[in-house]
């Protein structure tokens, strides 16, 4: 009778544990995972009917309803016009914004149940609101930003040197941030979102600022650094179509705070039965291509 119990105990442990598996390869099987996901302002009013504004019922929707799932490995692009809810999915998965209904994980972590855990695991550039601290050198930024981020200081600093050399950042590591050009603190804030080798990164508008070399130079490190040698997960939003083409495995086309569109560029230009990713958005969205007029000799 014993050995039954003991044989029976052991079976279930086994089926616990297989169970336990099966779970943990099914949160993990996605590196973001969004479901249903909604989010609602309330109206923007100015005066004295400001201070209402964080009681009134939300009646201004930035997202509707999105759904899509982003693999291990998978560089995914948020393609839309301004205000369709981009930024704001961004925002949400990056811990800053709750949604008002559905769900979002990333790296099997619930953003609104689990944020620290998600925020271990990302790293996140803002296309605006960088929040370095102004009298600060990017090097005391970076280095507070990465004892954040629990990392040793010897981590920090070779970690620093490398991306600082790939950035062509130089000298201006050792500068206050409020001395520093706008493409330059944009780097900055690049390389305080790779720092420490997240899983995923989600950028907003990430060559924002940068001139034509640094902004190629940054996509490449992207495609063979972050992406194909280190297996990063990549979110991004961007305007850009080229950049879209070059590091785009499938492309989340928002407008008016709905999805419209997942697939890869090729597909969704084949679908569309037109040349270009640009025409294909213009396609989606209902919008007529502009076209410019041919000036006639004087």
């Amino acid at each position: 009778m014993a050995g039954v119990t003991l044989a029976i105990f052991a079976t279930s442990i086994a089926l616990s544990s297989g169970l336990r598996h099966a779970i943990n390869s099914l949160v993990s099987a996605h590196a973001i995972s969004i479901g249903s996901l909604e989010k609602w302002f309330p109206p923007s009013h100015g005066g004295w009917r400001a201070f209402l504004q964080p009681f009134a019922a939300p009646t201004s929707a930035a997202l509707r309803g999105v759904a899509f799932e982003v693999a291990p490995g998978e560089s995914v692009a948020l393609l839309g016009a301004n205000g369709a809810g981009k930024s704001t999915l961004l925002r949400i998965l990056a811990t800053l914004l709750l949604p008002t209904r559905g769900q979002a994980s990333l790296a099997g972590h619930d953003v609104v149940n689990a944020p620290r855990e998600v925020r271990r695991n990302l790293g996140y550039h803002a296309g605006t609101d960088l929040g370095f601290y102004a009298r600060l050198t990017g090097r005391q930024n970076l280095r507070f930003f990465g004892r954040l981020n629990h990392l040793s200081n010897s981590l920090i600093d070779s970690q620093t040197s490398f991306l600082a050399e790939r950035f062509e950042l130089g000298s201006a590591l050792d500068k206050q941030v409020r001395m520093l050009s706008s493409g330059t603190v944009q780097k900055l804030s690049l390389l305080r979102a790779l720092l420490h080798r997240p899983k995923v990164l989600l950028l907003d508008e990430p060559t924002r600022s940068l001139d034509a070399f640094a902004a190629a130079s940054f996509r490449q490190f992207l495609k063979t650094e972050a992406l194909r040698a280190q297996g990063t997960s990549l979110l991004f939003a961007s305007h850009s179509m080229a950049e879209i083409e070059l590091l785009a495995d499938r492309v989340a086309v928002l407008h008016d705070g709905k999805l419209l569109a997942f697939d890869s560029p090729a597909n969704l230009k084949r679908n569309s039965s037109v040349a270009t990713l640009e025409e294909v958005f213009f396609r989606l969205t209902g919008h007529g291509a502009p076209s410019i007029a041919e000036s006639e000799p004087a």
